[in-house]
């Protein structure tokens, strides 16, 4: 009796080394991947920008500019503008000051990818004789196309269609002299929007921003 308890024990014990040696030798659980897909990182955006009529408050109130369908060059410039302060806006500068070069192409290309349909090349809605006298004199259409939706360059922006709100205040930041707060620098702009008064550049905002474009609010799954 006593001889087999001593080999139940023995083998106890044999079984119990077996499983600690083999836990020893398993390899450790691999660390969590960081996000780094193209979703991952645009997961700082959809918080403004993929939210149907999300309005900024800063330096006024105005919805956020839509960027799905937006150029991809133009994009990255806008960002660029922002992280090195020809674009003066603290949130959006807190935001590309942490995104490399890689980053910026990446989110360009896939906020790229998400545009409506193409747009008929000459805008269905007729601008007043006020407003297109307006526009003949900013000469909008020869840098962004004459639907406001094909710019000649992609990095000058779409803008048809775009948030009228939003326009006019981007319209105003060319306008104003930048500061360390408010502001864009952009030499052509600049002098564009200086030739106008605030109301023009709101009838200008207001007739662009009502045609057909080819941008939209894309909400994301956790914002329907």
């Amino acid at each position: 009796m006593t001889r087999t308890i001593r080999l139940l024990s023995a083998l106890v014990v044999a079984c119990a080394t077996n499983l600690v040696f083999a836990q020893a030798a398993a390899p450790a659980p691999a660390a969590p991947a960081a996000a780094t897909t193209v979703e991952a990182k645009a997961a700082m955006c959809i918080g403004c920008h993929s939210i149907p009529g999300y309005q900024s408050s800063f330096p006024e109130v105005h919805r956020v500019p839509m960027i799905s369908g937006q150029s991809a060059k133009y994009i990255v410039a806008a960002l660029n503008g922002y992280k090195n302060g020809d674009r003066k806006h603290p949130t959006m500068r807190g935001i590309a000051a942490g995104l490399t070069e890689q980053d910026m192409a990446d989110l360009a290309a896939y906020y790229e990818k998400q545009a409506k349909p193409a747009v008929a090349d000459k805008p269905a809605r007729e601008p007043s004789p006020q407003v297109a006298a307006l526009l003949q004199k900013a000469a909008c259409a020869s840098c962004h196309g004459a639907n406001f939706s094909k710019p000649i360059d992609p990095g000058y922006p779409k803008i048809a269609g775009q948030h009228a709100d939003y326009l006019f205040v981007a319209l105003k930041a060319y306008k104003g002299e930048p500061n360390n707060v408010v502001g864009r620098t952009n030499g052509v702009m600049g002098g564009i929007s200086k030739q106008f008064t605030n109301a023009e550049l709101k009838a200008l905002a207001q007739y662009v921003g009502s045609l057909e474009g080819e941008m939209q609010v894309k909400p994301q799954s956790r914002f329907r």
